[in-house]
C-alpha cells in the first residue's frame, strides 16, 4: 500500500498519522510546505520519500507534484487530515485518479448551506440554513426565521469567525465586519437553543466502525469569547451503556450515507435541547485539539494507529474498550501579555495525580495567545477517570485552583 500524506510535519500532530502509516506496513509519501532539510530524523524515519510545495492548498502544483510520484511508484491512497486541506486533496486525487474522499463529499462538507440542505433533503434534523451573499439576503431569513441568528463563514473551522446575532443592528454590524475582512458569502442559520457537543468517527467503506462522544462545557461560542471560563470537552465512556447515545449515533450514520463519506475519519457537532437533537456541522477528517489523543488514552488502543489500518487494510484491529472518561480543561491567562507564573499545580497533583494524563504549562515569560486561539492554545490540563461525573468534577477543580499569572 502506496499513501502519500499531505502535510506530515505541521501541524505537530501530523507526524502521528505518518508514524501509524508506517507501523501498517504501508509505504508513506509526504508532501509538505517544509524544506526536507527542516524535517526531523524520526519523521524523516517514517517517510520513504518527500517532496515540497509551495501550498499543499495550490491543486495545480499538488497534482503535478502526486503526478511525478505516480510516475515513480502506483499510488493507492492520498490522504489529507487537516480541514484546509481537504477540499485540495479531493481535486488532486479526482485529477490523479486516486480513491478516497470526493470532491462532491468535500465540498459537501465544507460548505454549510450545502451540507444541511443535502442533510435536510435526507431526514437529518439540522438547524434552518441558507446561503447569504447581501445585506437583503440575510435580512430576509431573519424575517423569515427570526432572531437570534448565527452567522459563519461558509467552509470556517470550528468557532472561527462565528457570530451570534440578536437584532437587526447587531446582524448588519456583523456583516460590515465580514466585508472588512473580504467573506463575500456567509452560512446564516437558525440558533438553535441546548447543549452542545461533538461525536467522532472512523469509517471504512460508508460504515461506521469505530465512534466516539464528546460534550462541551460551555458550549463553544461561549467558551471561546469569556476570558475567565476556564472550557472543558469530555469524551464520555457511557456511548455503549447509556441508551440515550442511540439517537445520535443513528444520526451520525445517516450523515456519513447522505454525504458520500467511504474511508474517512469524521468531526461531527451536534445540539440537544428543547427542540430535540440537532445536527450542526461536519468536517470530513479527524478532529482537532488533541481529541484523538484522549479517544487514546480512555480507550486503550491507538487511533492514529487504527485509522491508518483503516487506509491501508480496510479494517480495524481492536474495539474501544470504554475503559475511562477523558477530558481536557483550558487555563486562561488572567491577562493578555506575557506568562509570570503559575500557581495551584501542586494542588492538583496532591489530590488527582494518578489520574492526570498530562499538562501542558507555556515556560515562564512566553506570550500569551487570545481567548478565541482555543482549548490548547494556552494552558490545559488533560485527564481521565473511570466515571465520567467524577472526572467532570474534577476538571471543574483544576478549572478553580489553577491560575495561569499573566500581564
Amino acid at each position: 500500500m502506496n499513501v502519500v500524506l499531505v502535510e506530515p510535519f505541521f501541524p505537530s500532530n501530523q507526524r502521528q498519522f505518518a508514524r501509524a502509516l508506517a507501523e501498517a506496513g504501508a509505504t508513506v509519501m509526504g508532501v509538505g510546505e517544509t524544506p526536507q532539510y527542516g524535517l526531523d530524523d524520526q519523521l524523516k524515519g517514517w517517510l520513504t520519500h518527500y517532496e515540497q510545495v509551495s501550498s499543499v492548498t495550490h491543486v495545480e502544483a499538488m497534482t503535478k507534484i502526486v503526478r511525478s510520484i505516480q510516475g515513480r511508484v502506483w499510488v493507492d491512497r492520498l490522504e489529507a487530515t487537516v480541514e484546509a486541506h481537504t477540499m485540495a486533496a479531493a481535486k488532486v486525487r479526482e485529477a490523479c485518479d486516486i480513491p478516497g474522499t470526493s470532491v462532491r463529499t468535500a465540498w459537501l462538507c465544507r460548505d454549510k448551506p450545502s451540507m444541511k440542505e443535502t442533510l435536510r433533503e435526507a431526514g437529518v434534523p439540522t438547524a434552518a440554513s441558507t446561503a447569504a451573499g447581501s445585506a437583503a439576503e440575510a435580512h430576509a431569513f431573519a424575517e423569515q426565521v427570526g432572531f437570534p441568528l448565527i452567522l459563519k463563514p461558509r467552509s470556517g473551522a470550528g468557532a472561527a469567525d462565528t457570530m451570534r446575532v440578536d437584532d437587526d443592528d447587531q446582524l448588519n454590524k456583523a456583516l460590515l465586519s465580514y466585508g472588512r475582512q473580504g467573506v463575500g458569502s456567509i452560512a446564516v442559520e437558525e440558533f438553535v437553543e441546548g447543549h452542545e457537543g461533538f461525536y467522532d468517527t472512523l469509517s471504512i467503506d460508508g460504515e461506521v466502525a469505530l465512534d466516539f462522544v464528546s460534550h462541551y462545557y460551555p458550549n463553544v461560542l461561549e467558551a471561546m469569547r469569556t476570558r475567565w471560563i476556564s472550557p472543558q470537552f469530555i469524551s464520555t465512556n457511557r456511548v455503549d451503556t447509556t441508551p440515550e447515545y442511540g439517537e445520535l449515533r443513528d444520526m451520525g450514520r445517516r450523515v456519513v450515507a447522505a454525504l458520500g463519506i467511504g474511508t474517512s475519519a469524521t468531526h461531527m457537532e451536534w445540539f440537544f435541547g428543547p427542540k430535540g437533537l440537532k445536527f450542526s456541522e461536519i468536517g470530513c477528517r479527524p478532529p482537532g485539539v488533541g481529541a484523538w489523543d484522549l479517544y487514546s488514552a480512555g480507550n486503550d488502543i491507538d487511533l492514529y494507529r487504527e485509522w491508518a489500518n483503516a487506509i491501508a487494510h480496510g479494517h480495524v484491529a481492536v474495539a474501544p474498550s470504554r475503559r475511562f472518561a477523558t477530558g481536557i480543561v483550558a487555563l486562561r491567562p488572567e491577562a493578555d501579555g506575557r506568562v509570570h507564573g503559575y500557581s495551584g499545580m501542586e494542588t492538583i497533583h496532591q489530590q488527582f495525580g494518578e489520574w492526570v494524563i498530562d499538562s501542558h504549562l507555556p515556560h515562564v515569560n512566553s506570550p500569551t495567545q487570545p481567548v478565541a486561539a482555543g482549548y490548547m492554545a494556552n494552558a490545559f490540563v488533560r485527564m481521565r477517570h473511570p466515571d465520567y461525573d467524577t472526572l467532570r468534577g474534577m476538571l471543574d477543580m483544576v478549572g478553580r485552583t489553577v491560575h495561569v499569572h499573566a500581564a
